[in-house]
């Protein structure tokens, strides 16, 4: 675990700057600048982009995270696997360019009646989804390289500070919603042509035909396993945005704004565990070529711990104030606070189980998780169709995603641990949660005797959201690090206080 730690330190380091430029975007300068109805418009671009970009990858991407372990040679070039990939990748893209186009008018048609501005900029999907498409096949291929800080750095800082810059203008009145949403879609081609920059400074990127050598016993397991893993991401894909297509089919861009809000905040939640899962996936991968099974219980359990913390860290942080955090923005975002629950129960959830995807998805039994994938699709589209149908509204379509996402993580873990015998389970992690109720309980008992006003003043609500927050960093925070309650993060907080204090700080 110790590349692990030391990139997974930097990475989180990013992330956290991002996490706060995200949360001045999308929590503070959009609702204040942005019509929900606005928000929602972007959201569902962007939402729609990535869809088009798991469509346009051909398997090609997942096949860069799983096989480049075997093709790295500098000696011969790694066989050309990046270029075989991208040529992959640019013909997918341009089928599905041409498909978009084909599709227009059943396109328009859905969304008409309850979100017919989508109709006037739906081919923004186009763009979004080629700069996502190549940025992931060029994020994976450093993956691959162990060199994980520059994709994270022009994803999580350089794309944010772009949008951040371009609301500021905005606001200025420089330009207009329409110009402004132009510059937002093409900011998204900006990172992956910075990384394919880097690849070829590198002398990573070789534009020769005859650089491409993979051998022949090993295109057949390439191209099945890529066409599985295709057919089951793109499953998975069709999950995350088919929560923002069927609520701006069936209800409308404001509540598309309002959901996808509430997903922007728990998301961010995942930033920290995303870090590890990106240093960790070709470790495991490694782990599987080498059948090292004790070394991959090991990654798993501390991989489940770390994300436990996280999870119930942000959980507090977010839930406990909700009240308070929700009285700074518009009262039409009331709404989306069953939606934030559901949702952060579901990452919680998701990050407790650890790297089970990664572990699947690099096992020779990789095929059986499209089984698992085909539920969470037809588990969340029949509980989104039936709880909008009956009126429930977003708050029916986080509940159906928080449910289905804990049943899928929970199955899956199981067929693991059946399969293989890895599970993610300690007992330390009972101390977690024992942790967090207390400190729940304790919020709890402070609203008894100081009761949530709406009519109190700012600074009232912020001295109460203050004295919740402060509960739950010395409540949780302070006995995790201090007793090592979950000694991988006690020793993350060190390093990163010694890094920062220049190791005069004596732990």
């Amino acid at each position: 675990m110790g590349n692990v730690k030391k990139d997974t330190l930097r990475i989180t380091l990013i992330s956290y700057v991002g996490l706060g430029l995200g949360y001045l975007n999308k929590a503070f300068l959009f609702i204040i600048l942005l019509t929900t109805q606005e928000i929602g418009i972007i959201n569902l671009l962007i939402t729609s982009g990535l869809f088009f970009a798991q469509l346009s990858n051909l398997g090609a991407i997942y096949v860069t995270w799983r096989f480049f372990p075997f093709f790295r040679d500098e000696g011969k070039n790694n066989y050309g696997f990046l270029l075989l990939n991208f040529l992959i990748v640019t013909c997918g893209s341009l089928f599905f360019t041409l498909l978009f186009f084909f599709l227009k008018a059943p396109i328009n048609a859905y969304f008409m009646d309850k979100s017919p501005l989508f109709v006037t900029y739906a081919w923004w999907v186009v763009p979004v989804g080629i700069g996502h498409v190549f940025f992931l096949l060029f994020e994976n291929y450093m993956r691959g390289l162990f060199k994980n800080v520059l994709p994270v750095f022009m994803q999580d800082i350089v794309l944010r500070l772009l949008t951040t810059l371009l609301l500021v203008l905005y606001a200025l009145k420089i330009f207009s919603f329409e110009l402004f949403l132009v510059l937002l879609m093409l900011s998204n081609l900006i990172p992956a042509l910075v990384l394919c920059i880097y690849l070829i400074k590198k002398k990573e990127f070789y534009f020769s035909l005859k650089s491409i050598t993979i051998p022949k016993r090993f295109r057949s397991i390439i191209l099945h396993f890529s066409l599985f893993s295709y057919v089951n991401t793109l499953a998975t894909i069709i999950v995350v945005t088919m929560d923002a297509v069927m609520i701006g089919g069936m209800i409308g861009l404001a509540a598309v704004g309002i959901y996808t809000s509430m997903v922007q905040i728990t998301s961010a939640m995942l930033l920290p565990f995303r870090a590890m899962t990106r240093v960790s996936s070709p470790i495991v991968a490694k782990l599987w070529k080498e059948k090292n099974i004790p070394g991959l219980q090991a990654i798993y359990k501390k991989s489940s711990g770390v994300g436990l913390f996280i999870g119930l860290s942000s959980f507090l942080m977010l839930w406990l104030p909700v009240k308070e955090l929700f009285s700074f923005i518009k009262p039409e975002f009331q709404t989306g606070i069953p939606v934030l629950f559901f949702l952060l129960i579901g990452r919680l959830v998701d990050m407790y189980c650890g790297l089970n995807g990664v572990i699947f998805a690099t096992s020779k039994k990789y095929k059986y998780d499209l089984v698992f994938t085909v539920f969470l699709c037809f588990g969340i589209y029949g509980l989104n169709y039936f709880l909008i149908k009956g009126g429930y509204g977003i708050s029916g379509v986080g509940f159906a995603t928080g449910v289905i996402y804990v049943c899928y993580n929970l199955a899956r873990s199981i067929f693991i641990y059946w399969a293989y015998g890895l599970n993610p389970l300690h007992w330390r992690q009972l101390l977690l949660f024992l942790n967090a109720l207390w400190v729940i309980a304790a919020v709890e008992i402070l609203r008894l005797w100081f009761p949530f006003h709406e009519h109190a003043t700012t600074f009232e609500q912020m001295v109460r959201l203050g004295i919740i927050e402060s509960l739950v960093a010395l409540g949780f925070f302070l006995p995790v690090i201090w007793f090592r309650l979950e000694p991988d993060v006690a020793d993350y907080t060190k390093r990163l206080l010694r890094s920062l204090f220049y190791k005069r700080v004596k732990l």
